[in-house]
């Protein structure tokens, strides 16, 4: 909690050229930003207790959409992760500073 995880969301949505304000989905579990050009799909799992949450709110659906999904928490639905994706690993190395690792995750 508090790395920068929404913060760096909002920063990639701008990046799209998206416009909508940003904000933690911690408690909608998703939130949808969109332009003519582009749809981004946010999650924050933190508050769910099992995948089977994730599974009831179509997490499928919204993965394999075609879309952008950014997703906070998502070691807690491993199970519904794809084969492939990239993850960021979030560091903190002091008050103000943050180092960010990018893997490429490929189970095939």
């Amino acid at each position: 909690m508090g790395m920068g995880k929404t913060t760096l969301i909002k920063a990639l949505v701008a990046t799209l050229g998206i416009t909508d304000t940003v904000g933690s989905p911690t408690y909608g579990l998703v939130n949808e930003y969109a332009n003519t050009q582009h749809t981004v799909y946010h999650f924050d799992f933190y508050r769910i207790t099992s995948e089977e949450e994730a599974f009831d709110m179509g997490i499928e659906e919204y993965l394999y959409s075609g879309n952008w999904c950014f997703i906070e928490w998502a070691e807690r639905i491993p199970s519904y992760l794809p084969q492939t994706y990239t993850k960021l690993i979030i560091e903190k190395t002091d008050a103000l500073t943050r180092t960010i690792k990018i893997l490429h995750i490929s189970n095939l």
